[in-house]
C-alpha cells in the first residue's frame, strides 16, 4: 500500500493553554470535545464551538453508550484521585440549552488516573486506568466494576526523566467488534498493544501481545478494514500510521513531519460520521504544545479535520 497523505483543515480553535484532551464526534456530524484542566465539555458544531458543561474534576475520555448518549471519565488524576463516571444525556438537546450530568459511578481508592475509555459492548465500558497500570471493566447497569486486565505493558514509569506532568502508562483503548481485539497504547512503556476478547463473556482470552513499538503514542483510532491505526503521538506532534497487525511494519509518520504549528500536541482522533467518512476522514484534537510546547512556543489548541488521500 502506498503511503496515504493526511490532508489537515482547522475546523475550530480553542485558546491557548487548553488541553484538548478526548472527543466523540456525534452522528449529526458535531464533535464533543473534552477540555482536561478547564474541567468542560464542548460541542464543535457547524457555527463553532459551544460549551456543553463543566464538571468538577479533570475531564478525560468520553465514549457513546447510545444514540447521543455519552459518559465522560473525571478523574483528578495528579491530586486526591478522586474518579467517577458521568452520564451526559444529549437527546433533542440544542446547542446553548443547559446540561445537567450525572455522576452514574464512583471508583474506589484503588483508581488513580482515568484516561481512555470505549465501549467493549452493550452496558460495558472499559476504562484505561494510566497511572494503577490496568484496565477497568464497568458494567453500567448493575453499577460495578472490577479490574478487567492488568500488564506490566500498562504500567507509568515513575523514574521517567520526561519533564512533567508525568508519562501515564495505558492511555488509548479502542475495540474492534469484528476481529475481536482490543487495542491499547501504553505512552510510558512506548508500546501498541492488543488482546483478545472472548464475545461472550467481553474478558480477555489471552495474554497481550506486541503490535508495534511507538514512543508518545496517545489515542488512536481504527481501520479494521484496512488494518491500520492511526495514533496522535502527542509530545512528538505527529499523526502515525501503524498496522494492526502484531510487527507488521514501522510506524510511519502521516502528518507533522516536517512540523507543522497546527497539529501541536495531538491528543486524540477519531473518525468522522458521514457517509463514507470511516477511513476517510478522521478528527484530531491538539493541545496546542500545552504539555511539551514545541520551540517553546504555546500554539491555540485545535480541532481537526483530516482527509486521507491516497
Amino acid at each position: 500500500m502506498a503511503n496515504p497523505e493526511l490532508a489537515l483543515t482547522t475546523v475550530a480553535r480553542f485558546p491557548e493553554h487548553y488541553f484538548l484532551e478526548n472527543l466523540a464526534v456525534r452522528s449529526d456530524g458535531s464533535v464533543l470535545v473534552t477540555a482536561l484542566r478547564h474541567k468542560e465539555l464542548w460541542c464543535v458544531t457547524e457555527t463553532g464551538p459551544v460549551l456543553v458543561c463543566t464538571f468538577g474534576h479533570l475531564v478525560t475520555g468520553i465514549a457513546e453508550i447510545g444514540p447521543d448518549v455519552f459518559i465522560v471519565n473525571l478523574s483528578d488524576a495528579y491530586t486526591t484521585h478522586e474518579s467517577h463516571l458521568a452520564r451526559v444525556d444529549l437527546t433533542g438537546w440544542t446547542p446553548g440549552a443547559p446540561v445537567s450530568p450525572e455522576i452514574v459511578f464512583t471508583f474506589d481508592d484503588r483508581a488513580r488516573g482515568l484516561n481512555g475509555s470505549c465501549l467493549l459492548g452493550p452496558g460495558v465500558l472499559l476504562v484505561a486506568d494510566c497511572f494503577a497500570g490496568f484496565i477497568w471493566r464497568v458494567d453500567l447497569a448493575e453499577g460495578a466494576a472490577r479490574i478487567w486486565l492488568a500488564h506490566e505493558t500498562m504500567e507509568m514509569n515513575p523514574a521517567s526523566d520526561v519533564p512533567p506532568p508525568p508519562q501515564p502508562g495505558v492511555n488509548g483503548v479502542r475495540y474492534g467488534a469484528r476481529s475481536g481485539y482490543l487495542w491499547y497504547t501504553s505512552t510510558a512503556q512506548q508500546v501498541f498493544m492488543r488482546v483478545p476478547v472472548d464475545p461472550t463473556t467481553l474478558d480477555p482470552a489471552g495474554a497481550p501481545e506486541l503490535v508495534a513499538t511507538i514512543d508518545n503514542a496517545d489515542d488512536f483510532c481504527i481501520d479494521e478494514d484496512a488494518g491500520f491505526a492511526y495514533l496522535t503521538r502527542h509530545r512528538a506532534n505527529t499523526v502515525d500510521l501503524v498496522p494492526l497487525a502484531p510487527r507488521n511494519g514501522e510506524p510511519r509518520h502521516l502528518a507533522g513531519d516536517p512540523f507543522d504549528p497546527a497539529l501541536a500536541g495531538p491528543s486524540s482522533a477519531a473518525w468522522g460520521r458521514g457517509r463514507g467518512d470511516r477511513g476517510r476522514v478522521v478528527y484530531v484534537i491538539t493541545d496546542g504544545g500545552t504539555t511539551a510546547p514545541p520551540d517553546g512556543i504555546v500554539r491555540e489548541a485545535a480541532l481537526l479535520r483530516a482527509e486521507l488521500r491516497h
